[in-house]
């Protein structure tokens, strides 16, 4: 039998086999292997939980070896596996044959198993190296068979190691296992019999009943939001305070459909090992929305720390990070934004060591015009220079400015009405939302915001009325090559809306003017 673990490595990580050798000596127990200082305290917590749950620790010299030796193994994800390893060594558990167990789990002193973060990458790896059995700690237990189904069963304490053993040198069936462990341990969840997926729970989400409804004679700004939802654009709105930027943002994830089994799979692992994926959770099944505060570091934001941990970006994948109060952002981190949007990824550099997180989110950004706020209102006086003008917009910067797809205005409604008669609902809105994404997942498996050069020209054939249209465009506005692309990307989202096979001279006047603010400066004044 062969006991594996599991060490996180980024987004990534690596499957580790636990050996232990008994051998004459000094009683103690050594680790080798690159452990981290919560690697060699498991020592002691081992020890005493050994000898807390019924069994006696070999008087031997004990040696432990995590391998591959020059991955660094960090966590107390460990200590589960070493133990077990241990009493098999020393047959106080039956060895269960030609298996392959995946063990993880922190032990208290008492012998109880606590929970660990990473239980999902841990299982999904170890099921794709051939592992037949993933052994967790039973508040990980709907997060392991969101993936393993009945190959993940639970253990409560230490004690109940011996009886899962014995079960499996029996050679029962895994179903049978999983029944026979969960009627001991009393970690029957309901879904012993299940198969990978039934287990799915929706877990770190933003949920709420706000509706775009309640956003009064904002048509315009509703509309803009229904076309960056259908086609995954990154979308900017500034304006001065009250006009309804932050309300549109907080709504705007109820136009989203629910995230497809793939991509559940894949924000779950990136909660689950940044540990914020709450106790007693399944996979997310919902886009998550990332709202981060404007005093947030890098490491905060983009990912990193001592223990290369996700950043927001990472935590929206597949969904949604709003800035609200965007320029209020330092300069230096809004641009560490660029290559994430550009290339779906975020790589941190460590001595000797490269971590990758996926970053793939739709940027929304809100803010004022300018420092004082009341650029834009009607009867008020802005008394902010040109000068600040320019280096309140200047954090955005031209590089980063040329990503954001949609830039909107957001005037001050003039309706004092309460009657939202004739108004878009969130209910209206995300139903063509999703007829929109239909039609885009028949055409292709890209949404538009995402298409490269080679699907652009495929799916955004331009009439020649069209063309024109387009190069009078990017020859007034100074549009870059990205920039009219981002144009024809949109064109084709409005064009998507009504359920047009071609995009017509107003779908693309309609896209030129969400790009036409903030080619030519850094700062807009009132359209």
């Amino acid at each position: 039998m062969q006991i594996v673990s599991f060490v996180n490595r980024g987004y990534a990580g690596d499957i580790v086999t636990v050996e232990v050798d008994l051998r004459r000596g000094i009683p103690g127990m050594d680790v080798v292997g690159l452990p981290d200082s919560a690697v060699k305290e498991a020592r002691e917590r081992v020890r005493a939980a050994v000898r807390n749950s019924g069994f006696r620790v070999p008087r031997q010299r004990i040696l432990i070896n995590l391998a591959p030796a020059g991955v660094k193994k960090q966590g107390a994800a460990f200590d589960l596996p070493m133990a077990a390893a241990l009493l098999m060594v020393d047959s106080q558990v039956p060895s269960p044959g030609a298996y392959t167990i995946l063990i993880v789990g922190e032990l208290e002193l008492s012998g109880r198993v606590r929970p660990v973060p990473g239980v999902l990458a841990a299982v999904h790896a170890a099921l794709q190296s051939g592992a037949h059995i993933c052994v967790v700690p039973r508040e990980n237990l709907i997060e392991a068979r969101t993936v393993a189904g009945t190959k993940a069963v639970a253990l409560s304490h230490l004690a109940e190691m011996p009886h899962l053993f014995s079960l499996m040198q029996h050679g029962y069936q895994k179903s049978y296992i999983s029944n026979c462990v969960e009627s001991v341990t009393g970690a029957n969840d309901g879904s012993a019999g299940d198969s990978p997926g039934t287990a799915d729970r929706t877990t770190g989400q933003l949920e709420t009943g706000l509706d775009f409804a309640e956003l009064i004679g904002q048509e315009q700004l509703k509309r803009a939001c229904m076309v960056a939802a259908a086609g995954r654009h990154h979308l900017l709105l500034f304006g001065p305070p009250g006009g309804g930027k932050t309300m549109a943002a907080l709504r705007f994830p109820n136009l989203l459909p629910d995230l497809d089994r793939t991509a559940s799979i894949a924000v779950t692992r990136i909660y689950s090992i940044g540990g914020a994926l709450p106790a007693g959770s399944g996979l997310i099944t919902r886009p998550p929305f990332r709202a981060p505060h404007h005093t947030a570091s890098r490491e905060g934001l983009i990912g990193g720390g001592g223990n290369v941990q996700p950043g927001e970006i990472s935590y929206a994948h597949h969904g949604l990070l709003f800035l609200d109060e965007a320029l209020e952002f330092g300069n230096r981190l809004l641009q560490s934004l660029r290559e994430p949007i550009e290339r779906g990824i975020v790589q941190i550099a460590r001595s000797g060591c490269h971590y990758w997180f996926p970053a793939q989110f739709q940027l929304l950004m809100a803010t004022n015009a300018c420092p004082c706020g009341k650029l834009g209102q009607v009867d008020s006086l802005c008394m902010c220079s040109p000068l600040e003008l320019h280096r309140y917009w200047k954090k955005i910067g031209a590089a980063f400015c040329d990503r954001i797809d949609m830039r909107l205005p957001v005037e001050l409604s003039r309706s004092v009405t309460l009657s939202t008669e004739n108004g878009l609902t969130t209910a209206q809105m995300s139903r063509k939302v999703a007829e929109t994404i239909q039609i885009q997942q028949q055409r292709g498996s890209l949404r538009n915001g995402d298409l490269g050069p080679t699907q652009l020209w495929e799916y955004c054939r331009l009439a020649e009325s069209g063309e024109a249209i387009l190069n009078k465009a990017v020859q007034s506005l100074g549009l870059s090559t990205r920039a009219a692309h981002s144009v024809l990307k949109i064109s084709r989202t409005i064009a998507d809306l009504e359920q047009s096979p071609h995009i017509k001279s107003d779908h693309i006047m309609e896209a030129v003017q969400y790009r036409r603010y903030g080619e030519s400066d850094y700062y807009w004044k009132a359209a």
